[in-house]
């Protein structure tokens, strides 16, 4: 059976490489080619950096099936803790992961139709607006990903302020978080005037709870709980 300690930092591994990947293709690849409401410069971003479009779908989809292994990791370190919120972060993060490969697949489609992978007799006017069609819908994909994103950070949350095992101000800052990438999805839909205006700083606390949880498996792994010591007057009094 694998120590805490090491199911913790296998944990954190997995985590940093769901970082890495997913902030490639999300945060450095999408805002390389999505252009709201211009056809014309997103299906040219498309052509123009149809290669680095390709690199980054296989790193969604490695980011998304390694998200799922690590809440396994997660959840057998802290299902002692509450079964039933464990196996709630589990199926969170495999719907959230399922999504993410769902809208690479939007991103993917829209750079073949915007290079003419896909025969379409409708013009170079309407492969552009195709093109956009297909990333709006990643778009609005990944804002949707952003539901569950949150949701299980939620249960994670709950679980790390129960264990012991970690800080209980990381737990906190985990459940705040979840509920700031609800808010921002919420701002989004209903308030897009607003939405994207608060974006920026509604992310900042879920940013520095993942972090937190990084470089906290990573580094410590778990905290180290003492055993309880035996006080002698105790013992014989029991005795007695």
């Amino acid at each position: 059976m694998d120590s805490p300690k090491r199911l913790a930092r296998i944990a954190g591994v997995l985590y940093l490489l769901v970082a890495i990947f997913g902030g490639f293709a999300q945060g450095f690849v999408y805002p390389k080619i999505y252009a709201a409401g211009d056809a014309a410069t997103t299906a040219g971003n498309l052509v123009a950096n149809s290669g680095l479009v390709r690199i980054g779908v296989v790193a969604d989809l490695v980011q998304a099936t390694v998200w799922v292994f690590l809440a396994l990791a997660l959840y057998r370190l802290l299902r002692h803790v509450h079964q039933s919120a464990a196996v709630a972060m589990v199926v969170l993060a495999a719907l959230g992961a399922g999504i993410a490969c769902l809208n690479a697949v939007f991103e993917f489609e829209g750079m073949r139709v915007a290079t003419g992978a896909v025969s379409l007799a409708v013009g170079a006017g309407g492969t552009n607006a195709l093109a956009l069609l297909m990333v709006d819908a990643q778009h609005y994909g990944l804002l949707i990903d952003t539901v569950f994103q949150g949701l299980w950070l939620i249960p994670l949350g709950y679980l790390a302020y129960k264990s012991g095992l970690f800080p209980k101000a990381l737990g906190v800052l985990l459940v705040v978080g979840g509920v700031c990438y609800l808010v921002d999805v919420l701002a989004q839909f209903l308030a897009p005037d607003f939405g994207p205006r608060i974006a920026t700083f509604v992310v900042i606390l879920p940013t520095i709870a993942e972090i937190s949880t990084v470089v906290y498996l990573l580094v410590i792994g778990v905290k180290t709980v003492k055993p309880v010591e035996r006080i002698p007057g105790a013992v014989s009094a029991g005795i007695a």
